[in-house]
């Protein structure tokens, strides 16, 4: 159809010429195809220039307008560049989100071409690598040594760890990932806290190794002594004393790891009661007493008869493993005290002793697990080395808070410190227990 059209000026053009033919002779007719000719060239030429114009900037440019054959051509043109363009501006509104929401990362993202030139990265990864500009090597951002190995290796199977000065104290991982034609994909991520529960699995797998190995040790050579020699019965009793005391020790070492593993993936709060405070430390007291056989004066100073609601069983355990502590590292002719107070609203139970106290420096790292301050001693008074663990992480789940104050070679005080949303009026039927 368009062709038609195209064809009806050069027709019409030769109509007037025969009809100018005829009238005037060859003569004129020619002059005026000439003339006809090279006016429908000239047009032809500026429309196209001007359609050439208008290619080479069409953003910036309107399409030109015409009439007849042209005018539909160039409508169906303008068309096509309006749907062109809304297109356009769809693509580039969606990668603008999706540039949003990937500087929004936390990892650091840098794509890299198979010359090793950066051609984009996010935000994340612009503060981590100190990146300010593409089309530049990465490693004159990312200069580590292991990196530039991993590198060039070609082998993505094992990213470095490694500290990067941007982040000091914290540890990341550098991925890489083969992308198109021979680009890659830099992932930056953080590590420092699965780093941490890595070494702190290592640390635990060795230290219950090392704790159980030498009760191991001691039951498997005194049982093959049993065996092998004959012994009168006061050396018989005397090895099987032994043995009944490092399995003593092996059991409570699995009974504060079952508590422990317990208190830390239990899925749901544990149940609450009133807790009668006064006549739980009465008779843990007495249990102290019974563990110091007379080498201690241990005094009980709680008058107001308080109440907490908690867990019963966790409380009990948390002062049992206070008190035990103090028997053990107070020295015979000491004195362990267990006494309660309010202060600045919360509820306190303290057990101070006169033991052997603990430096300073030990104080931040006495609740971790396994941690000692003297490893032979500890092991000679049968501690597992999770006691204070154990302690700290039931107080946490009360939402309350282990301290621990201590001058060597003067004492110690352990405080439970229990927010103020605990603690209860005197429970019915307490008034009994007044001494």
């Amino acid at each position: 159809m368009i062709g038609l059209r195209a064809m009806m000026i050069p027709l019409a053009a030769l109509a007037i010429g025969l009809a100018l033919h005829a009238l005037f002779g060859p003569v004129a007719a020619a002059g005026w195809l000439a003339l006809a000719l090279l006016a429908i060239a000239g047009l032809q030429a500026f429309r196209l220039a001007r359609l050439h114009q208008w290619a080479a900037l069409p953003r910036q440019r309107d399409l030109p307008q015409a009439y007849g054959a042209w005018g539909r051509m160039l409508d169906r043109i303008g068309r096509f560049a309006r749907q062109e363009q809304q297109s356009r501006d769809e693509l580039n509104e969606e990668l603008g989100q999706l540039h949003a929401a990937v500087d929004q990362l936390p990892d650091g993202l840098t794509l890299i071409d198979r010359f090793d030139q950066i051609e984009w990265c996010n935000n994340a990864a612009a503060e981590l690598h100190g990146i300010f500009a593409t089309g530049r090597p990465v490693h004159h951002f990312v200069r580590q040594p292991e990196f530039v190995d991993y590198l060039d290796s070609g082998n993505f199977a094992r990213p470095p760890v490694i500290a990067l000065a941007s982040r000091p104290g914290r540890l990341y991982e550098l991925r890489l990932h083969a992308v198109g034609d021979g680009g890659k994909l830099l992932i930056t991520r953080d590590v420092t806290e699965h780093a941490k529960l890595d070494s702190m699995r290592k640390d635990f797998v060795a230290n219950v190794s090392h704790e159980i190995r030498t009760p191991v040790t001691v039951i498997g050579g005194f049982a093959e002594t049993l065996l092998e020699l004959e012994l009168d019965e006061a050396a018989r009793r005397e090895y099987l004393a032994m043995i009944l005391k490092q399995s003593q020790t092996m059991q409570r070492l699995v009974d504060d790891l079952l508590t422990l593993s317990s208190l830390e993936n239990a899925s749901a709060p544990a149940q609450e009661d009133d807790v009668d405070l006064h006549a739980m430390a009465q008779g843990l007291a007495e249990e102290a007493r019974i563990l110091s056989q007379g080498r201690h004066t241990i005094e009980l100073r709680i008058n107001n008869f308080p109440a907490l609601r908690a867990n019963t069983a966790q409380i009990e355990s948390a002062i049992r493993n206070l008190l035990t502590n103090a028997v053990r590292y107070t020295p015979q002719g000491g004195r362990i005290t267990i006494d309660w107070r309010i202060r600045d609203g919360f509820g306190e139970l303290r057990v101070s002793d006169t033991g052997i106290g603990i430096a300073a420096e030990h104080l931040p790292r006495l609740a971790e697990r396994f941690y000692r301050v003297d490893r032979g001693r500890s092991r000679e008074t049968g501690g597992t080395g999770l006691g204070l663990a154990i302690v700290k992480h039931i107080m946490s789940q009360h939402g309350g808070q282990l301290r621990i104050e201590s001058i060597p070679a003067q004492g110690s005080m352990f405080t439970l410190r229990f927010p103020g949303r605990r603690v209860l009026e005197a429970p019915p039927g307490s008034e009994h227990l007044r001494p």
